[in-house]
């Protein structure tokens, strides 16, 4: 019976770190391929009629999507007993805030013209701009302490409660996405219903945690 416990207890054995050399990298070569091909299309103009509001469409879809896939890292990692997310979540994440910058750019100087009253009146007017800028002003400060020296600064403990508004910051943009289309809601309910699942699991995940290991080490990463 024992060798039979000890076969089913035995943790897999992990992958080298030397063989995901390439995976972080690879992450960021790959999240910013679309935005080298949108330089591309807008110079050679193929951005189609109306440019700037499919470039607006396509950053803002982005940074949707990467904002989703470094939100699943962690669920991944619970979930499946996977390793390799851990080391593309900040990478994932730094590029949904890559895009989401580029997309309130666009807005702000393309759209109109950096004209501050302008700006002002969409924003305090119309929920969905007001929703989507705070989503984006939500991520400003995640990004800027996404490195490890910052870790040290804050602590970990106040830095992964920081770090917990990019939840609020995904929900917000979800919404944003949610009341910006007009007619077929099918695109932006999918991808808050992705958020959803990834929020339940969490909460699953920790509520289990709480009941059947009270007496668990605390984690040396961020959740």
């Amino acid at each position: 019976m024992t060798p039979q416990l000890e076969s089913v207890s035995k943790p897999s054995k992990p992958i080298k770190a030397s063989k995901l050399s390439w995976l972080g990298p690879g992450v960021v070569l790959g999240g910013l391929l679309p935005l080298v091909v949108m330089i591309w299309d807008a110079y050679s103009g193929l951005l189609g009629a109306n440019p700037v509001q499919r470039a607006t469409h396509q950053t803002g879809l982005l940074a949707t999507i990467l904002l989703l896939a470094s939100l699943a890292c962690t669920p991944l990692r619970q979930t499946l007993g996977w390793t390799w997310p851990a080391r593309v979540r900040k990478a994932l994440g730094l590029l949904a805030f890559t895009y989401a910058f580029l997309h309130m750019l666009i807005y702000f100087v393309i759209d109109h013209g950096l004209s501050l009253s302008v700006i002002v009146e969409d924003i305090l007017k119309r929920p969905f701009i007001t929703v989507g800028f705070a989503a984006v002003v939500l991520m400003i400060p995640l990004a800027i302490t996404s490195s490890k020296g910052m870790v040290r600064k804050l602590g970990f403990v106040r830095w992964q409660g920081l770090h917990r508004l990019v939840y609020l910051a995904a929900g917000l943009a979800a919404l944003h996405f949610i009341w910006q289309t007009k007619k077929d809601l099918r695109e932006p309910l999918l991808y808050a219903g992705i958020l959803g699942v990834l929020l339940l699991t969490r909460v699953v995940w920790n509520l289990r945690k709480k009941k059947g290991r009270p007496a668990a080490a605390p984690a040396s990463r961020s959740s």
